[in-house]
């Protein structure tokens, strides 16, 4: 025999839906104002993190308002459907999601996660795309990834010996080369940060690369040599000047 009393609703779930939905639209333009975003994302995508942000914030302010306006209506109960999770669970687990993002600043991929997915991508079968190599740009004038760009069309490293090079990248200390030598790399981001990959150049540093602990941002000047690093005849930067510098802003490359 069925129940003939229905159980009134919970007044607290619709709320709930509204908290997470805002908290939501929050987030996203939080990490746009603050240039977190950056860390996630291609700057192509941007536009799309800040319409849905906007859309949330309208959606979650109109759901409240509506909620408001009804409040002192009687409540008519929902019709029964199937559900993965209780009722307000799915909602629940959205605004702690959300919270967790605005207390937690996204970190930047570094040496560790460089080493991680693999030092031979560092040093010369790198996916940077051929197709963004500009042979009429000055050498100095070329960044880290330009080099590697620039590489990748023509790999000779004798090709360029001697030339100017002035770059920025962070340190990694790879295990199989000498105290001399550091790799100065940057993360290269197609679409998002689940997608990018490490891009890189040998230095040979005039002192021991203790004095450049791991992740220290560098902006190195000098020129172009080719050397024998890790027993791999490789193009190589022999550093003139070494310039600790904060990390960009954008410290990832596209």
């Amino acid at each position: 025999m069925l129940n003939s009393q229905t159980k009134p609703p919970n007044k607290f779930i619709p709320w709930l839906d509204v908290v997470a939905i805002t908290a939501w639209g929050i987030l996203m333009l939080k990490y746009w104002l603050t240039g977190k975003l950056y860390l996630l994302i291609h700057p192509d995508f941007f536009w799309l993190v800040i319409l849905a942000g906007i859309a949330l914030l309208i959606i979650g302010f109109s759901k409240g308002l509506q909620l408001l306006k009804h409040r002192r209506r009687p409540e008519i109960p929902n019709a029964s459907h199937m559900s993965l999770f209780p009722p307000g669970w799915g909602s629940f687990l959205l605004l702690t999601t959300a919270i967790l993002g605005l207390m937690i600043t996204p970190r930047v991929f570094a040496s560790e996660k460089a080493l991680e997915r693999g030092i031979t991508e560092l040093t010369g079968t790198s996916r940077a795309q051929p197709q963004a190599f500009r042979a009429t740009m000055r050498p100095e004038e070329r960044s880290l990834v330009d080099w590697v760009r620039t590489l990748n069309v023509y790999p000779e490293p004798d090709a360029y010996t001697g030339q100017k090079v002035k770059v920025q990248g962070f340190v990694i200390h790879p295990p199989n080369v000498g105290e001399e030598y550091i790799l100065l790399a940057r993360f290269v981001l197609s679409c998002c940060a689940a997608d990018a990959y490490p891009v890189g150049l040998p230095v040979q540093i005039p002192e021991s690369r203790q004095q450049y602990p791991q992740d220290t941002w560098l902006e190195i000047e000098g020129q172009m040599t080719t050397q024998t690093v890790a027993e791999k005849r490789q193009l190589t930067i022999k550093a003139n000047t070494l310039k600790k510098i904060p990390q960009p802003q954008n410290p990832y490359s596209y």
